[in-house]
């Protein structure tokens, strides 16, 4: 076979981050907007992406439709695994982070030792291509885990978390100017471009009262899966990402330093800045918590909350449950989107009223859902809301 991905050049990353949107965008489009649900947008990607990987495995050469709607999917369901740990399992994003590292850790120390490189320029047989998707897919739910983490598990937003991000991965290409290995540099920026990609996704679809633009999950997702088409359509023609060098030249290409050396100093590295910033924040967080709760200060103003609650309750009364299930979605975007704010303030107000509104949540997208069980769930949902929030209702 000729070697089954396409050569790293602009227009991959460009492709990259768009598909990490998609992931990003497209599975909230199909759990909520769709009322799919988790599980069940899990089992559709899953086939989708099981025919597409048989497909990609059968060709004998790279196919840019191919891969990239294979990268598209296995974007969606990488995303998934680490949403339904977290949303349906209840998974710390910690133990998802270290979770997803390890086995992204042992899939390269596997392949290598198998192969005897990790290399993206030589995936020329079934075995490293096997390798390669399952890699993929690790770093798709690795991406999830830690941009989410630092998000939301560490209030930090999605701007700021970009923000970093994107500093990140400045660094790792200045780094590979200077001689850090090029297999090694690639799949650190193909971790980092998810939660890069997540922010841009959020930042789009999300409310203006959030700081978003407001475009909305299903707009986003089409602007973006549209980004893709004409990119792809472009190197189909052109076929500039073809690799140009032969695989057994780039594996022999003598290295600058010992590769062994850079990958126990890049994992010295990127551990001690993650735990430090981690307890860091951490810290950070716990203190800013002690100062509110001398001061009295609970969630703010929540009147946003109560009238999407209000508005959910009225329908459900109405006995009009699909809209109900539209709405209480702007519910779960705009709690969502406000976590790094409210959080901090008192976290234990904040999760009794995130349990109340995964109550609400889950009566309403139930397969036959109850209308007497749903306002049962919003009244309480109105009652936690009502206790914790000083403004009127």
């Amino acid at each position: 076979m000729l070697n089954k991905v396409p050569q790293i050049t602009l227009f991959f990353w460009v492709i990259k981050v768009l598909c990490t949107t998609i992931g990003e965008t497209a599975s909230d489009f199909l759990n909520v907007n769709l009322n799919f649900g988790l599980y069940g947008t899990a089992v559709v990607m899953g086939i989708f992406l099981a025919v597409m990987l048989i497909l990609q495995f059968r060709a004998r050469k790279y196919t840019p439709s191919l891969y990239w709607l294979s990268v598209v999917l296995i974007s969606v369901f990488g995303t998934l695994i680490t949403d339904i740990l977290t949303d349906n399992l209840h998974f710390p994003l910690e133990a998802s982070t270290i979770l997803f590292s390890i086995a992204l850790a042992s899939t390269f120390a596997i392949w290598y030792s198998q192969e005897g490189t990790i290399s993206i320029h030589s995936i020329y047989t079934t075995q490293r291509e096997s390798f390669y998707w399952l890699a993929i897919l690790f770093t798709f739910a690795l991406g999830t885990a830690s941009g989410d983490l630092m998000a939301e598990g560490l209030s930090l937003g999605y701007l700021t978390t970009g923000l970093i991000v994107c500093a990140t991965i400045i660094a790792v290409a200045v780094a590979w100017r200077l001689g850090l290995d090029g297999d090694l540099s690639f799949w650190i920026a193909y971790i980092l471009t998810r939660p890069l990609g997540a922010s841009i996704g959020d930042y789009l679809s999300q409310d203006p009262a959030f700081g978003g633009l407001g475009l909305g999950a299903a707009i986003t997702s089409a602007v973006f899966l549209a980004g893709i088409v004409a990119v792809v359509t472009f190197l189909t023609i052109t076929k500039y990402d073809l690799e140009a060098t032969s695989p057994a030249a780039v594996e022999n290409k003598p290295k600058r330093f010992p590769v062994t050396w850079q990958v126990a100093g890049v994992v010295a590295t990127l551990m001690i800045l993650s735990l430090g910033g981690y307890y860091g924040r951490s810290a950070q967080l716990s203190a800013l918590e002690a100062a509110h709760a001398a001061s009295g200060v609970s969630l703010g103003d929540l009147s946003p909350f109560r009238q999407i609650t209000k508005d959910t309750l009225t329908l459900v009364q109405n006995n009009d449950l699909n809209q109900a299930k539209t709405r209480i979605a702007d519910l779960e975007t705009a709690w969502d989107n406000a976590q790094s704010t409210l959080k901090p303030m008192n976290s234990g107000n904040w999760f009794t009223m995130d349990a109340a509104i995964d109550d609400a949540l889950k009566s309403l997208r139930a397969s036959h859902p109850d209308a007497t069980q749903c306002a049962a769930s919003l009244q309480a949902l109105l009652s936690v809301i009502d206790s914790l929030d000083p403004q009127p209702g």
